[in-house]
């Protein structure tokens, strides 16, 4: 069968700051290539439409599959998915991805006829029997398919993070990917699932607060086989583990593997698991994302983060003592007065660190959605970007985003303007040298990005595709409702590990 993956567009905030190879779509193209289907993938992130609509007809594709890992990005998956329809009659037009398994039917039923079937969770072990169903009938049964059909049993978890492996090959343009001035960047997991229970969150939700590993060997031969010189590890939380972070670095120490790396973790397991962060340091660890999320304890409290800012702060001391270039992340509350914004423009131009700021935002699949979406103030999701305000502020809206992209840019300007480029001169001229242009174009493109009059003219678009409102409770929904996957509902018992201690 002739299989079409396609990845949307990129979003706002990927406009400047990274474009990451779709880990999750690549490994899915495995799977049905592995299960004998001829499979091209489409990233949009770096491919035109054009090309997408020419090869819709040329390739003639028997099924049609629309990654959709992020809420912005289904208006344009369904769109997609009716032009598939158009271009090859009697193509089986599938969804999958993370945002989408938590409002299933609720996006079959937008589409209008112009999506088949849906699937929740992970879309390695469905993709295979998908496409034999499609093929050969009985759709409602396969795990984790939404359809007209109905939902079918619950879906499955992969068996093993070590296959399939992700078919990089089949993607075009990978001198595209980037993150910072690691560019070009291939991107790796190691590990899947969050055993933590944030409010905002929904990567716990997701997994069923699940946490699996791929085996060292398996971690190492891959990135062995990566021709990319810097890699980003896209786990939720990097390290937990210690003697699982130890065990990856002996296999690639063994295999004298040297790139350049990018992270993600926790404060607390940075202080926790020092020897590990320094252990990579010296493979090529370079830069890492803290999600602080918010400066006191109250903030703390309110995100579950399960930290204090003692521990964020202490962190940060760790993680310039090793050596590494620390991005924060910081949630806007759209209660923030102008004071608020003030005071995180001292914090930021106080530290060495780069700041980032992401709107606090209800996703369905996080336990916010229930305690804050009935305050919506717009429910079309392009605007669920975590770059928009979707809540009421207290700052009059075009007053928010004034001060939103004022801070936004006191942090461009210290990191990203003309004194930045500068002082990065040897890494613009190593990148150049080699074509690539991301990080080159990055430094300049802040203020055609964010500006305050885009950000309210996007509030003002027509409305097709709007959000479902939650499922009106006498009281919030308990945690196994909020799961997608439950290790129950999986068809073998996948490498787990216990919850953190004082989780």
């Amino acid at each position: 069968m002739r299989v079409m993956l396609v990845h949307p567009s990129a979003l706002m905030y990927s406009e400047i700051f990274l474009r990451l190879e779709p880990l999750g779509l690549e490994r899915v193209a495995a799977a049905a290539r592995d299960a004998g289907h001829e499979v091209r993938v489409v990233d949009l992130q770096v491919l035109s439409r054009e090309l997408l609509d020419r090869e819709l007809v040329s390739f003639a594709p028997e099924a049609v599959g629309i990654s959709l890992n992020y809420l912005a990005n289904i208006p344009e998956a369904i769109e997609i998915a009716h032009h598939a329809k158009a271009a090859s009659p009697g193509c089986f037009v599938f969804l999958g991805g993370h945002s989408v398994s938590f409002i299933a039917e609720h996006v079959l039923e937008q589409a209008g006829g112009a999506v088949d079937a849906v699937v929740r969770g992970e879309g390695e072990p469905a993709v295979e029997p998908l496409l034999a169903a499609v093929r050969d009938g009985g759709l409602k049964d396969v795990p984790g398919v939404v359809s007209t059909e109905g939902r079918g049993p619950a879906p499955k978890l992969l068996d093993s993070l070590d296959s399939p492996r992700p078919a990089r090959d089949l993607m075009r343009r990978r001198n595209r990917y980037f993150i910072g001035e690691l560019d070009p960047c291939a991107s790796i997991e190691f590990t899947r699932g969050c055993p933590w229970d944030c409010s905002f969150c929904s990567a716990w939700t997701f997994y069923g607060r699940s946490y699996r590993k791929a085996s060292p060997e398996g971690a190492a031969e891959e990135m062995a086989s990566i021709r990319e010189p810097n890699v980003f590890i896209v786990d939720d939380v990097a390290f937990i583990r210690p003697e699982h972070g130890h065990g990856i670095a002996a296999e690639l120490e063994r295999r004298r593997v040297r790139k350049q790396y990018y992270l993600e973790t926790r404060s607390d397991v940075l202080l926790r698991n020092e020897e590990v962060f320094a252990r990579w340091t010296r493979l090529g660890l370079r830069y890492m994302f803290l999600g602080m999320e918010a400066l006191d304890a109250e903030g703390l409290d309110l995100y579950r983060k399960r930290v204090s800012p003692d521990d964020n702060f202490k962190a940060l001391e760790t993680a310039r003592r090793l050596g590494i270039m620390v991005a924060i992340n910081l949630i806007v509350d759209p209660a923030w007065d102008a004071e608020r914004f003030r005071l995180v423009r001292e914090f930021a131009l106080s530290v060495p660190e780069i700041v980032h700021l992401t709107v606090m935002t209800p996703y369905p699949g996080t336990e916010i959605w229930h305690t804050e979406a009935r305050q919506l103030t717009t429910r079309d999701y392009r605007l669920f970007d975590i770059q928009h305000a979707v809540v009421p502020t207290t700052l009059p809206l075009e007053e928010f985003y004034r001060e939103l992209v004022r801070t936004q840019a006191v942090l461009n300007r210290k990191h990203l303007g003309l004194r930045n480029a500068i002082g990065a001169m040897s890494v613009l001229g190593r990148n150049l040298a080699r074509g690539q242009t991301n990080f080159a174009r990055m430094l300049w493109k802040f203020g055609s990005v964010y500006n305050v009059r885009r950000q309210l003219a996007d509030h003002h678009r027509p409305v097709r595709y709007e959000l479902p409102l939650p499922e009106h409770r006498a009281t919030p929904p308990g945690r196994q409702d909020l799961f997608i996957h439950t290790r129950a509902a999986s068809h073998a018992r996948p490498q787990a590990d216990p919850e953190p201690d004082g989780v």
